[in-house]
């Protein structure tokens, strides 16, 4: 393992159990017992996954919520308190600068959550627009511990732990309570497709995660009889791409825009005044020059990272930015990035396999029927 790698409040617990490697500069659990496993798991019953490599970012004050529509995409301003959204933060010219969760825990206190790799690009930022404005900015990360507990069994085990009942809580809900005595927010939300919770620990500096360790253990040990597993970072990227989730810095980034990344349900070009909004009132006007599809091979092939698309006359049409073999669905699946004219759901393409070329279909997200697979979230979500 490289030198100088930083390592997450839930360190010593990967150690000797899971295969580590880098990601975003932390030293990460990439899997325990195998991917596929790791990954069903999650899809039938519940798994826990360290995301505590992701920024937490305090923004409070007089100012925070018009701070927040100036930086974010989103409407802030119609976000009530104990709920959460995703939002965009862009540049002048409508580039991604990072995708980020947004909570608002009081009507002037908010917490950002950011891309791991995208940290202290996101902290630069946020402290250069936020001159002149009563506001202030804390990177919490350290201090805070986050988890998330995936999949149909996640309520079940929380129920047993929270000392607050979670089954009424909303999706992009979250709630103030204590687990094991120790104070945390619940959020039900997560990136894998299947209902769950992220947990996040105060009060528990990565020096000294006693407190975060605690929990984790008595989770792990809550879900015991529900099947539950640690998850490593290989399964929380085939469940995200199962659920058509893009991911920052691969699927995206500052020379793409929302439009371009089907991310326009998180722009509310209604709102004045925000960051980049110019020039994305022009992109949605025009239409964006390429766009980010969902492909699903019908024949044998797994296609990867840079791989190049083909139309049905063999000319090039775009590149595969997400790509992986579907443990549920036992077949390749992408995301790639194609001309306009070739995203319609069922358009024909075939992707450069380097050894040969396969077939696949244009689909809606998530890649699988989640009624088919018995997928569905709780009544109260």
């Amino acid at each position: 393992m490289s030198p100088g790698l930083k390592r997450t409040h839930f360190y010593s617990f990967h150690l000797g159990k899971a295969r580590m490697g880098e990601f975003a500069g932390f030293e990460m659990p990439l899997w325990y017992e195998g991917i596929i496993p790791e990954h069903m798991a999650v899809r039938e019953a519940v798994g826990v996954f360290d995301v505590s490599h992701m920024g937490r970012v305090a923004v409070e004050g007089p100012d925070a919520e018009s701070f927040l529509n100036y930086v974010l995409t989103g409407d802030i301003s119609s976000l009530r308190p104990g709920r959460s959204s995703y939002s965009l933060m862009c540049d002048e010219r409508g580039g991604i600068i990072d995708d980020v969760v947004v909570l608002r825990r009081s009507s002037d206190a908010f917490l950002l959550v950011v891309n791991a790799a995208n940290r202290s690009k996101d902290l630069r930022w946020l402290a250069e627009h936020a001159e002149g404005r009563d506001v202030a900015i804390k990177d919490l990360s350290d201090d805070v511990a986050m988890m998330a507990v995936q999949g149909p069994k996640a309520q079940d085990v929380i129920e047993l732990l929270c000392d607050k009942p979670v089954s009424g809580l909303k999706w992009h809900s979250f709630t103030e309570a204590h687990i094991s005595g120790t104070k945390v927010m619940v959020a039900r939300m997560g990136y894998t497709g299947e209902d769950g919770f992220e947990i996040y620990i105060w009060d528990a500096p990565v020096e000294s995660p006693e407190k975060a360790l605690r929990i984790w253990n008595a989770i792990l040990e809550a879900g015991r009889d529900f099947g539950i597993r640690p998850c490593g970072l290989g399964a929380r990227d085939t469940l995200r791409l199962e659920a058509g989730y893009r991911l920052y810095g691969t699927d995206m980034d500052e020379n793409t825009t929302p439009f371009e990344a089907g991310l326009s349900f998180a722009v509310d070009l209604g709102k004045e005044g925000f960051i980049g909004r110019e020039a994305l009132l022009k992109e949605a006007e025009k239409g964006p020059d390429k766009v980010l599809v969902c492909l699903k091979l019908v024949e044998k092939g797994v296609p990867r990272h840079g791989y190049k698309i083909l139309g049905a006359d063999g000319h090039e049409a775009g590149w595969v930015t997400s790509g992986t073999f579907s443990p549920l669905l036992k077949c390749g699946i992408a995301m790639a990035y194609v001309r306009p004219e070739l995203s319609e759901p069922g358009t024909e393409l075939l992707v450069d396999l380097r050894a040969r070329r396969a077939r696949a279909v244009v689909v809606k997200p998530p890649f699988y029927d989640p009624a088919k697979y018995g997928r569905k979230r709780r009544a109260g979500t």
